[in-house]
């Protein structure tokens, strides 16, 4: 399970995120008082401004003080790591299975 920081401490599951979208539209305004209405906000801005909407994919809305391009560069760069790292022991593997026929 792969974590991403959406600031001051707080983690998010980079597989559960659906959507990071900016505050400022009348819609998402909605969406964000009626996930406060169902109980279903999280608020991690410590009573700063909000400025990234993560949406997850039970329902939830996560609102984040930095950002949402921010976030979508951490989860990029997340996703970017694990790929590298699943490539580097993907190479392991292949250079043990030659040392091992030798």
């Amino acid at each position: 399970m792969k974590l991403i920081n959406i600031g001051f401490g707080n983690m998010v599951s980079a597989g559960r995120i659906i959507a990071i979208v900016s505050p400022e539209s009348a819609p998402i305004k909605r969406i964000i008082s009626d996930a406060r209405e169902k109980s279903l906000l999280i608020d991690a801005t410590y009573g700063r401004r909000t400025r990234a909407v993560i949406i997850a994919d039970n329902g939830s809305l996560i609102l984040s003080a930095i950002q949402p391009e921010t976030v979508a560069a951490r989860l990029q760069s997340g996703t970017e790591r694990s790929q590298s790292a699943a490539g580097q022991q993907t190479d392991d593997d292949q250079d043990e299975e030659v040392t091992s026929d030798e």
